[in-house]
Protein backbone atom coordinates (compact mmCIF):
# COMPACT_ATOMS: atom_id res chain seq x y z
CA UNK A 1 0.00 0.00 0.00
CA UNK A 2 1.14 3.41 -1.43
CA UNK A 3 2.19 5.82 2.20
CA UNK A 4 0.52 9.06 1.76
CA UNK A 5 2.61 12.27 3.46
CA UNK A 6 1.46 12.78 6.77
CA UNK A 7 0.07 16.72 7.42
CA UNK A 8 1.67 18.71 10.05
CA UNK A 9 -1.66 18.39 11.89
CA UNK A 10 -1.40 14.45 11.50
CA UNK A 11 1.96 14.20 13.09
CA UNK A 12 1.24 16.32 15.89
CA UNK A 13 -1.58 13.52 16.85
CA UNK A 14 0.51 10.83 16.09
CA UNK A 15 2.96 12.15 18.48
CA UNK A 16 0.91 12.36 21.06
CA UNK A 17 0.08 8.94 21.18
CA UNK A 18 3.30 8.26 23.43
CA UNK A 19 6.31 10.01 24.89
CA UNK A 20 10.15 9.36 24.03
CA UNK A 21 11.76 10.79 27.14
CA UNK A 22 15.10 8.08 27.34
CA UNK A 23 17.18 7.17 24.58
CA UNK A 24 19.68 4.88 25.30
CA UNK A 25 22.76 4.77 22.24
CA UNK A 26 24.64 1.91 21.86
CA UNK A 27 28.28 2.56 19.91
CA UNK A 28 28.27 5.92 21.34
CA UNK A 29 31.89 6.59 20.97
CA UNK A 30 31.54 6.55 17.07
CA UNK A 31 30.87 8.95 15.21
CA UNK A 32 27.60 8.20 14.36
CA UNK A 33 26.76 6.95 17.78
CA UNK A 34 27.60 10.40 19.48
CA UNK A 35 26.34 12.19 16.80
CA UNK A 36 23.35 10.90 16.79
CA UNK A 37 23.20 10.91 20.85
CA UNK A 38 23.94 14.82 20.40
CA UNK A 39 21.04 15.07 18.21
CA UNK A 40 18.77 13.46 20.11
CA UNK A 41 18.94 15.82 23.14
CA UNK A 42 18.00 18.48 21.45
CA UNK A 43 14.37 16.80 21.93
CA UNK A 44 14.89 13.95 25.32
CA UNK A 45 15.44 14.80 28.25
CA UNK A 46 17.64 12.06 29.47
CA UNK A 47 20.14 10.21 26.75
CA UNK A 48 22.64 7.73 27.74
CA UNK A 49 26.07 6.44 26.06
CA UNK A 50 26.68 3.41 26.10
CA UNK A 51 29.82 1.81 24.77
CA UNK A 52 32.15 -0.99 25.99
CA UNK A 53 33.53 0.43 28.62
CA UNK A 54 32.88 3.43 30.13
CA UNK A 55 36.55 4.87 29.29
CA UNK A 56 34.91 4.90 25.89
CA UNK A 57 31.39 6.28 26.74
CA UNK A 58 33.30 9.28 27.84
CA UNK A 59 35.38 9.81 25.03
CA UNK A 60 31.91 9.48 22.83
CA UNK A 61 30.36 12.44 24.91
CA UNK A 62 33.38 14.51 24.65
CA UNK A 63 33.30 14.53 20.91
CA UNK A 64 29.43 15.33 20.77
CA UNK A 65 29.94 17.88 23.00
CA UNK A 66 32.63 19.25 20.41
CA UNK A 67 30.94 18.58 17.42
CA UNK A 68 27.41 20.51 18.26
CA UNK A 69 29.34 23.20 21.08
CA UNK A 70 25.97 22.75 22.69
CA UNK A 71 26.14 22.70 26.88
CA UNK A 72 22.67 20.88 26.51
CA UNK A 73 24.49 17.76 25.23
CA UNK A 74 26.64 17.13 28.74
CA UNK A 75 23.82 18.35 30.83
CA UNK A 76 21.34 15.78 28.80
CA UNK A 77 23.68 12.47 29.12
CA UNK A 78 24.61 9.99 31.46
CA UNK A 79 27.47 7.46 30.50
CA UNK A 80 28.42 3.53 31.26
CA UNK A 81 29.46 0.51 29.86
CA UNK A 82 27.62 -2.53 28.30
CA UNK A 83 28.63 -5.22 30.92
CA UNK A 84 27.43 -3.14 34.31
CA UNK A 85 24.89 -0.46 32.60
CA UNK A 86 23.49 -1.61 29.76
CA UNK A 87 20.46 -4.05 31.47
CA UNK A 88 19.16 -0.70 33.41
CA UNK A 89 19.67 1.86 31.25
CA UNK A 90 17.31 -0.39 28.16
CA UNK A 91 14.76 -1.38 30.90
CA UNK A 92 14.05 2.14 31.39
CA UNK A 93 14.71 3.24 27.94
CA UNK A 94 11.49 4.40 25.11
CA UNK A 95 14.11 4.63 22.52
CA UNK A 96 16.88 2.01 22.11
CA UNK A 97 19.43 3.13 19.21
CA UNK A 98 22.08 1.00 17.95
CA UNK A 99 25.25 2.60 16.44
CA UNK A 100 27.68 -0.35 16.18
CA UNK A 101 29.91 -1.04 13.81
CA UNK A 102 28.54 -2.55 10.59
CA UNK A 103 28.63 -6.45 11.16
CA UNK A 104 25.63 -9.02 11.82
CA UNK A 105 27.36 -10.76 14.69
CA UNK A 106 28.34 -7.82 16.40
CA UNK A 107 25.21 -6.43 16.18
CA UNK A 108 23.46 -10.05 16.87
CA UNK A 109 24.80 -10.30 20.01
CA UNK A 110 24.04 -6.42 21.60
CA UNK A 111 20.42 -7.08 19.99
CA UNK A 112 20.48 -10.44 22.28
CA UNK A 113 21.67 -8.31 25.49
CA UNK A 114 18.96 -5.29 24.20
CA UNK A 115 15.61 -8.32 24.11
CA UNK A 116 16.11 -9.84 27.25
CA UNK A 117 16.30 -6.27 29.34
CA UNK A 118 13.58 -3.81 27.21
CA UNK A 119 10.30 -3.07 27.90
CA UNK A 120 7.88 -4.57 25.19
CA UNK A 121 6.94 -1.10 24.00
CA UNK A 122 10.48 -0.10 24.06
CA UNK A 123 11.52 1.02 20.14
CA UNK A 124 14.31 -0.06 18.96
CA UNK A 125 16.34 1.35 16.24
CA UNK A 126 19.27 0.63 13.82
CA UNK A 127 20.94 3.39 12.27
CA UNK A 128 22.74 0.57 9.83
CA UNK A 129 23.75 2.20 6.54
CA UNK A 130 22.50 -0.78 4.75
CA UNK A 131 22.30 -4.44 6.23
CA UNK A 132 18.73 -6.00 5.82
CA UNK A 133 16.29 -5.01 8.43
CA UNK A 134 14.46 -7.81 8.51
CA UNK A 135 17.42 -10.37 8.56
CA UNK A 136 18.90 -8.41 11.49
CA UNK A 137 15.57 -9.01 13.69
CA UNK A 138 14.99 -12.11 12.70
CA UNK A 139 14.03 -14.95 15.08
CA UNK A 140 13.27 -12.28 17.76
CA UNK A 141 10.02 -11.93 19.68
CA UNK A 142 7.05 -10.83 18.66
CA UNK A 143 7.41 -7.70 20.40
CA UNK A 144 10.74 -7.06 19.76
CA UNK A 145 10.30 -7.28 15.25
CA UNK A 146 7.23 -4.84 15.50
CA UNK A 147 8.92 -2.20 17.56
CA UNK A 148 11.77 -3.05 14.89
CA UNK A 149 13.16 -0.19 12.18
CA UNK A 150 16.19 1.38 10.69
CA UNK A 151 16.50 5.24 11.12
CA UNK A 152 19.56 5.89 9.29
CA UNK A 153 20.88 9.26 9.99
CA UNK A 154 23.73 10.52 7.72
CA UNK A 155 27.11 12.39 8.75
CA UNK A 156 27.20 14.34 10.89
CA UNK A 157 23.48 13.99 11.81
CA UNK A 158 23.69 17.72 13.08
CA UNK A 159 24.34 18.86 9.59
CA UNK A 160 22.71 16.63 7.50
CA UNK A 161 18.94 16.40 7.80
CA UNK A 162 18.26 13.78 5.22
CA UNK A 163 16.93 10.45 6.92
CA UNK A 164 15.80 7.48 5.84
CA UNK A 165 13.08 5.29 7.62
CA UNK A 166 13.07 1.67 6.97
CA UNK A 167 10.68 -0.59 8.01
CA UNK A 168 10.50 -4.28 8.25
CA UNK A 169 7.92 -6.73 7.14
CA UNK A 170 7.15 -6.96 10.39
CA UNK A 171 7.40 -3.72 11.88
CA UNK A 172 3.69 -2.08 13.29
CA UNK A 173 2.69 0.82 11.15
CA UNK A 174 2.31 3.00 14.00
CA UNK A 175 5.45 2.74 15.07
CA UNK A 176 6.53 3.50 11.91
CA UNK A 177 4.09 6.27 11.49
CA UNK A 178 5.73 7.82 15.32
CA UNK A 179 8.91 7.40 14.52
CA UNK A 180 8.38 9.37 11.45
CA UNK A 181 6.21 12.21 13.09
CA UNK A 182 9.01 12.14 16.21
CA UNK A 183 11.85 12.96 13.45
CA UNK A 184 10.28 15.46 11.80
CA UNK A 185 8.79 17.19 14.43
CA UNK A 186 11.38 17.10 17.09
CA UNK A 187 14.62 16.20 15.75
CA UNK A 188 14.25 18.65 12.59
CA UNK A 189 14.68 15.73 9.89
CA UNK A 190 13.75 15.24 6.14
CA UNK A 191 12.52 12.51 6.31
CA UNK A 192 12.80 9.29 3.33
CA UNK A 193 10.79 5.51 3.39
CA UNK A 194 13.00 3.48 1.91
CA UNK A 195 12.43 -0.49 1.21
CA UNK A 196 14.83 -2.83 3.10
CA UNK A 197 17.12 -3.37 0.09
CA UNK A 198 20.71 -3.46 0.05
CA UNK A 199 22.06 0.02 0.89
CA UNK A 200 18.47 1.26 0.89
CA UNK A 201 17.89 4.14 -1.61
CA UNK A 202 20.33 7.03 -0.51
CA UNK A 203 23.65 4.77 -0.22
CA UNK A 204 22.28 2.55 -3.28
CA UNK A 205 22.53 5.53 -5.67
CA UNK A 206 25.23 7.86 -4.02
CA UNK A 207 28.09 4.95 -3.83
CA UNK A 208 26.82 3.55 -7.18
CA UNK A 209 28.68 7.21 -8.56
CA UNK A 210 31.28 7.13 -6.00
CA UNK A 211 32.16 3.59 -6.94
CA UNK A 212 32.47 4.07 -10.62
CA UNK A 213 34.29 7.47 -10.44
CA UNK A 214 36.73 5.52 -8.29
CA UNK A 215 37.34 2.99 -11.42
CA UNK A 216 37.67 5.69 -13.52
CA UNK A 217 40.31 7.30 -11.34
CA UNK A 218 42.17 3.81 -12.19
CA UNK A 219 42.20 5.09 -15.89
CA UNK A 220 42.71 8.90 -15.89
CA UNK A 221 43.92 9.21 -12.14
CA UNK A 222 41.68 10.65 -9.08
CA UNK A 223 42.59 14.86 -9.92
CA UNK A 224 41.08 14.21 -13.52
CA UNK A 225 38.21 11.82 -12.07
CA UNK A 226 36.96 14.43 -9.25
CA UNK A 227 37.09 17.15 -11.77
CA UNK A 228 35.20 15.70 -14.28
CA UNK A 229 32.25 14.69 -11.59
CA UNK A 230 32.99 18.12 -9.52
CA UNK A 231 30.41 20.73 -8.24
CA UNK A 232 29.53 22.35 -11.74
CA UNK A 233 27.68 18.71 -12.00
CA UNK A 234 25.54 19.46 -8.91
CA UNK A 235 27.58 18.70 -5.80
CA UNK A 236 28.97 19.85 -2.46
CA UNK A 237 31.67 17.76 -2.41
CA UNK A 238 33.64 15.63 -5.31
CA UNK A 239 33.16 11.67 -5.21
CA UNK A 240 36.89 11.20 -4.33
CA UNK A 241 37.00 13.69 -1.86
CA UNK A 242 33.86 12.16 -0.59
CA UNK A 243 35.02 8.43 -0.30
CA UNK A 244 38.07 10.35 1.46
CA UNK A 245 35.70 11.65 4.12
CA UNK A 246 33.67 8.42 4.76
CA UNK A 247 36.76 6.38 4.33
CA UNK A 248 37.88 3.27 2.17
CA UNK A 249 36.59 0.70 4.59
CA UNK A 250 32.93 2.68 4.75
CA UNK A 251 32.95 2.59 1.08
CA UNK A 252 33.84 -0.99 0.46
CA UNK A 253 31.30 -2.35 2.97
CA UNK A 254 28.56 -0.72 1.16
CA UNK A 255 29.79 -1.10 -2.64
CA UNK A 256 30.43 -4.91 -1.16
CA UNK A 257 26.58 -5.34 -0.04
CA UNK A 258 25.41 -4.25 -3.26
CA UNK A 259 27.41 -5.99 -5.55
CA UNK A 260 27.31 -9.70 -3.45
CA UNK A 261 23.48 -9.50 -2.92
CA UNK A 262 22.39 -7.38 -6.29
CA UNK A 263 22.48 -8.13 -9.83
CA UNK A 264 20.77 -4.81 -11.60
CA UNK A 265 21.69 -3.59 -15.23
CA UNK A 266 24.92 -1.70 -13.76
CA UNK A 267 26.12 -4.50 -11.98
CA UNK A 268 29.97 -4.13 -12.69
CA UNK A 269 30.10 -0.22 -11.74
CA UNK A 270 29.76 -1.88 -8.04
CA UNK A 271 32.76 -3.72 -8.21
CA UNK A 272 34.99 -2.14 -5.64
CA UNK A 273 38.63 -1.43 -8.04
CA UNK A 274 41.47 -3.87 -7.56
CA UNK A 275 44.00 -0.91 -6.77
CA UNK A 276 41.82 -0.26 -3.72
CA UNK A 277 41.19 -3.00 -2.34
CA UNK A 278 45.44 -4.08 -2.42
CA UNK A 279 46.21 -0.63 -1.18
CA UNK A 280 43.87 -1.07 1.48
CA UNK A 281 45.73 -3.79 2.75
CA UNK A 282 48.65 -1.86 3.32
CA UNK A 283 46.52 0.15 5.80
CA UNK A 284 45.05 3.13 3.33
CA UNK A 285 41.81 4.19 4.29
CA UNK A 286 41.02 7.50 3.13
CA UNK A 287 41.18 10.45 5.52
CA UNK A 288 41.33 8.67 9.05
CA UNK A 289 44.21 7.16 7.95
CA UNK A 290 46.48 10.20 6.68
CA UNK A 291 45.42 9.59 2.73
CA UNK A 292 43.14 8.21 0.82
CA UNK A 293 42.73 9.32 -2.99
CA UNK A 294 44.62 12.62 -2.24
CA UNK A 295 46.39 13.99 1.23
CA UNK A 296 48.01 16.88 2.82
CA UNK A 297 51.92 17.48 3.11
CA UNK A 298 52.39 20.81 4.84
CA UNK A 299 50.30 23.46 2.64
CA UNK A 300 51.14 20.84 -0.56
CA UNK A 301 48.07 18.98 -1.73
CA UNK A 302 49.24 15.18 -3.30
CA UNK A 303 47.20 12.78 -5.13
CA UNK A 304 47.81 9.04 -5.71
CA UNK A 305 48.66 7.34 -8.35
CA UNK A 306 46.19 4.21 -8.42
CA UNK A 307 49.16 2.36 -10.72
CA UNK A 308 52.11 2.88 -7.96
CA UNK A 309 50.30 3.78 -5.03
CA UNK A 310 52.72 6.52 -4.64
CA UNK A 311 51.72 10.15 -4.51
CA UNK A 312 52.61 13.31 -6.78
CA UNK A 313 51.87 17.02 -5.61
CA UNK A 314 48.95 18.05 -7.62
CA UNK A 315 50.83 21.16 -8.96
CA UNK A 316 53.05 18.48 -11.04
CA UNK A 317 49.98 16.77 -13.08
CA UNK A 318 48.86 18.13 -15.98
CA UNK A 319 45.13 18.55 -16.95
CA UNK A 320 43.76 18.33 -20.43
CA UNK A 321 41.77 21.37 -21.70
CA UNK A 322 38.63 21.43 -19.35
CA UNK A 323 37.30 24.99 -20.62
CA UNK A 324 33.83 24.52 -20.37
CA UNK A 325 33.80 23.61 -16.93
CA UNK A 326 35.00 27.25 -16.14
CA UNK A 327 32.11 28.10 -18.30
CA UNK A 328 29.71 26.31 -16.93
CA UNK A 329 30.66 27.25 -13.29
CA UNK A 330 30.52 30.89 -14.33
CA UNK A 331 26.61 30.65 -15.57
CA UNK A 332 25.78 28.56 -12.21
CA UNK A 333 27.49 31.62 -10.04
CA UNK A 334 24.86 33.62 -11.65
CA UNK A 335 21.82 31.55 -11.23
CA UNK A 336 21.79 30.41 -14.80
CA UNK A 337 21.55 26.95 -14.32
CA UNK A 338 20.05 25.75 -17.30
CA UNK A 339 22.31 27.45 -19.78
CA UNK A 340 25.61 26.34 -17.69
CA UNK A 341 24.10 22.59 -18.06
CA UNK A 342 23.33 23.32 -22.00
CA UNK A 343 26.52 24.55 -22.53
CA UNK A 344 27.73 20.83 -20.24
CA UNK A 345 25.38 19.13 -22.62
CA UNK A 346 27.21 20.63 -25.73
CA UNK A 347 30.99 20.61 -24.80
CA UNK A 348 32.70 18.63 -27.46
CA UNK A 349 35.98 15.93 -26.50
CA UNK A 350 36.43 12.80 -24.83
CA UNK A 351 36.72 14.17 -21.57
CA UNK A 352 32.98 16.07 -21.38
CA UNK A 353 31.56 12.50 -22.93
CA UNK A 354 33.11 10.73 -19.68
CA UNK A 355 31.64 13.16 -17.32
CA UNK A 356 28.09 13.18 -19.12
CA UNK A 357 28.42 9.19 -18.91
CA UNK A 358 28.59 9.31 -15.09
CA UNK A 359 25.89 11.98 -14.78
CA UNK A 360 23.67 10.07 -17.30
CA UNK A 361 24.34 6.61 -15.27
CA UNK A 362 23.51 8.59 -11.97
CA UNK A 363 19.77 9.80 -13.39
CA UNK A 364 18.57 6.08 -15.19
CA UNK A 365 20.23 4.18 -12.18
CA UNK A 366 18.21 6.44 -10.07
CA UNK A 367 15.03 6.59 -12.17
CA UNK A 368 15.23 2.67 -12.55
CA UNK A 369 15.53 2.05 -8.77
CA UNK A 370 11.98 3.47 -8.34
CA UNK A 371 9.44 0.29 -6.81
CA UNK A 372 12.67 -0.95 -5.82
CA UNK A 373 14.20 1.30 -3.32
CA UNK A 374 11.19 4.07 -2.48
CA UNK A 375 7.84 4.21 -4.24
CA UNK A 376 8.64 6.90 -6.18
CA UNK A 377 11.87 9.35 -7.66
CA UNK A 378 10.41 11.85 -4.72
CA UNK A 379 12.42 9.82 -2.15
CA UNK A 380 15.14 9.07 -4.27
CA UNK A 381 15.78 12.94 -4.91
CA UNK A 382 15.45 13.94 -1.29
CA UNK A 383 17.42 12.03 0.03
CA UNK A 384 20.18 12.70 -2.69
CA UNK A 385 19.24 16.70 -1.50
CA UNK A 386 19.22 16.44 2.07
CA UNK A 387 21.27 13.24 2.23
CA UNK A 388 24.60 13.90 0.29
CA UNK A 389 23.90 17.48 -0.63
CA UNK A 390 24.08 16.44 -4.66
CA UNK A 391 21.21 17.64 -6.97
CA UNK A 392 18.74 15.57 -6.59
CA UNK A 393 18.13 12.80 -10.29
CA UNK A 394 14.97 14.90 -11.29
CA UNK A 395 16.49 18.20 -10.69
CA UNK A 396 19.21 17.58 -13.33
CA UNK A 397 16.16 16.21 -15.57
CA UNK A 398 14.50 19.35 -15.02
CA UNK A 399 17.39 21.74 -15.63
CA UNK A 400 19.46 19.93 -18.44
CA UNK A 401 15.98 19.39 -20.25
CA UNK A 402 14.04 15.82 -20.17
CA UNK A 403 14.96 15.52 -24.43
CA UNK A 404 18.63 16.28 -23.52
CA UNK A 405 18.45 13.78 -21.06
CA UNK A 406 17.66 11.43 -22.59
CA UNK A 407 19.68 11.88 -25.44
CA UNK A 408 22.77 11.78 -22.55
CA UNK A 409 21.09 8.50 -21.42
CA UNK A 410 21.43 7.32 -24.82
CA UNK A 411 25.08 9.06 -25.83
CA UNK A 412 26.38 7.01 -22.86
CA UNK A 413 25.24 3.30 -23.86
CA UNK A 414 22.39 3.13 -21.30
CA UNK A 415 18.53 2.03 -21.41
CA UNK A 416 16.89 5.35 -20.92
CA UNK A 417 13.95 4.66 -18.27
CA UNK A 418 10.87 4.33 -19.24
CA UNK A 419 9.15 7.65 -17.57
CA UNK A 420 11.83 9.83 -18.85
CA UNK A 421 11.15 8.52 -22.76
CA UNK A 422 7.69 8.58 -22.13
CA UNK A 423 8.25 12.89 -20.85
CA UNK A 424 10.55 13.19 -23.91
CA UNK A 425 7.77 12.10 -26.42
CA UNK A 426 4.69 13.95 -24.64
CA UNK A 427 6.16 16.91 -22.71
CA UNK A 428 4.44 15.49 -19.65
CA UNK A 429 5.51 16.36 -16.61
CA UNK A 430 6.99 19.63 -17.43
CA UNK A 431 8.90 19.38 -14.28
CA UNK A 432 9.95 16.38 -11.82
CA UNK A 433 11.04 18.21 -8.82
CA UNK A 434 8.80 20.54 -6.72
CA UNK A 435 9.68 21.03 -3.45
CA UNK A 436 8.44 23.86 -1.82
CA UNK A 437 11.49 24.09 1.17
CA UNK A 438 14.36 22.90 -1.00
CA UNK A 439 15.71 25.65 -3.68
CA UNK A 440 17.70 23.83 -6.23
CA UNK A 441 20.52 26.74 -6.09
CA UNK A 442 22.07 25.00 -3.53
CA UNK A 443 23.17 22.32 -5.28
CA UNK A 444 25.02 24.69 -8.02
CA UNK A 445 26.56 26.82 -5.85
CA UNK A 446 29.70 25.07 -4.53
CA UNK A 447 32.60 25.72 -7.48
Amino acid sequence: MAHAPMSAAQMRQILASRKIERVVVLGANGTMGYGSGALFTTAVPQVTFLARTKAKADEGLAAAIKQVRSPTVALRVTTGDYEHDLAAAVADADLIFEALTEDFAIKKDIFDKVEAARRDDSIVATVTSGLSINSLCEGRSDSFRRHFLGLHFFNPPNVIVGTELIAGRDTDAAIVDFVDAFSQLRLGREMIRAFDTPAFAGNRVGFKVMNECAQLAGEIGPLLADKLVGPYTGRAMTPLATVDLVGWDIHRAIVDNVYENTNDEVHETLRLPDYMAKLMEKGVLGNKTGGGFFKKEGKTRLVLDPRTGDYRPESEIALPDLDYIDQVAALHRDGRYREGMQVFLNAEGEYAKIARGVIAGYVAYAFNRVGEVTESIDGIDRIMGMGFNAAPPSVLVDTIGVRGVVDMIGEAGLAVPKVLAEAAKTGQPERFFDHPRINIGRFFVAQ
